[in-house]
């Protein structure tokens, strides 16, 4: 009998010697009944953000990530979502935007904004890496949440050093026409405002060719579907939608928000050659011809986000960053006045934020970078920009 008890002595040793044999089963239960306890729910992590609507956004979210439905993406981003971050939606199976200080201010400025006045613009400006761009998507999800119609314009440099076709305009003939860029624009373009396309009546009559034409009070739609089915019309067709949706923004039951990643290379340099090999001039082209005028505060009724980049200043030093610098003399005249909103790196709240975000979707996978030495080595490394500490955190 003492060997059979022998067994239970190792198990609880202190209740053996307190209270005898009897204490040994009422602790041994008592322990199993906590084990098989439900385990406490987890809090929310701190990177995650309680409110994935932009317009409840305040500087307690700030450093958090929301998260965006696919269905938004799909229908809000079918362009302007830079292609890195792209690959970060698909591979952590979630499109999550941090909560930053400039896109609090710029959405706290159009909460607050009279739009019977002209049309206020804003100029998102950083170095390279510090989140330009995604702030860009994020004033333009709270847009688009709030109904909106959208014109946006990403990557305006392509249309000045990546053109794939150019050819003659058949409307102007010194201006030079970009039909697949106006295409692809196009088709972006109905899919994240075609409820509105039929609400917009044109006033007035377009005439493609001598057996198409568009009359006046025709769904602005058509003109859509002009330049999609006609690709040599689609340059002539953007610059129609462009104006009559400016001409009537003010009367519109809806705003407009007219946003453009990389303004400054509207009144750039460009690498395009006409066939004597001379280059072209910007003001030259008829997409940035329009795309001038959208920048213009002549009408009211909505707002002008914009974005300078160094990737749309051509032939000039890599390390400038100011509106300044970018725009030049003839492009800050156009837009002044304006809100400038710059972009900082990281500060510590952010890092630690997107740290700890990495590392929950398991995209910081070595063992030493997760330890706090690991931590501040990224941040020595990345010097904490934000394009820099994904880049690094990619190898790891």
């Amino acid at each position: 009998m003492f060997r059979s008890l022998k067994r239970w002595i190792p198990l609880c040793p202190q209740q053996w010697t307190r209270h005898g044999l009897p204490g040994v089963g009422r602790t041994c239960i008592t322990n199993a009944a906590v084990r098989t306890e439900a385990p406490a729910e987890t809090p929310r992590a701190i990177f995650r953000c309680s409110q994935d609507d932009p317009a409840q956004h305040n500087e307690t979210h700030r450093g958090q990530h929301y998260r965006i439905p696919a269905e938004e993406v799909k229908n809000v981003f079918p362009h302007g979502l830079p292609p890195r971050f792209q690959k970060q939606i698909k591979t952590f199976n979630e499109a999550c935007l941090m909560v930053r200080r400039p896109a609090l201010e710029i959405i706290g400025c159009l909460q607050n904004t009279d739009f019977s006045h002209p049309a206020v613009r804003y100029v998102i400006y950083g170095q390279r890496g510090t989140g330009k761009s995604l702030t860009l998507c994020h004033v333009i999800h709270y847009c688009a949440q709030q109904g909106w119609l959208l014109l946006h314009i990403p990557d305006v440099h392509i249309l000045v050093k990546n053109c794939k076709e150019l050819m003659p305009s058949s409307y102007h003939k010194d201006r030079f026409d970009q039909p697949l860029e106006a295409s692809t624009w196009l088709k972006n373009f109905k899919t994240t405002s075609e409820r509105f396309l039929k609400q917009i009546l044109t006033q007035q009559k377009y005439v493609w060719n001598k057996r198409e034409s568009t009359e006046a009070g025709r769904p602005l739609g058509e003109v859509v579907d002009q330049g999609l089915t006609r690709v040599k019309s689609a340059s002539d067709a953007v610059g129609v939608v462009l104006k009559e949706l400016k001409r009537q923004a003010a009367v519109s039951p809806f705003r407009t928000l007219v946003a453009m990643d990389g303004v400054n290379s509207l009144w750039g340099k460009t690498s395009l050659r006409k066939e004597d090999k001379s280059p072209v001039a910007p003001e030259e082209l008829t997409l940035v011809h329009n795309l001038r005028k959208m920048v213009c505060n002549d009408w009211n009724g909505g707002a002008i986000v914009t974005t300078v980049a160094q990737t749309g200043s051509l032939f000039t030093p890599s390390s400038v960053y100011l509106p300044h610098e970018l725009l030049g003399k003839k492009g800050f005249d156009a837009l002044d006045p304006f809100i400038p909103i710059q972009v900082p790196n990281y500060d510590e709240r952010e890092f630690e934020s997107c740290y700890q975000y990495y590392i929950d979707r398991n995209w910081l996978q070595h063992e030493k970078a997760r330890t706090e030495e690991g931590k501040k080595e990224l941040q020595f490394l990345s010097n904490w920009n934000p394009r820099e500490l994904e880049k690094i955190c990619a190898f790891l």
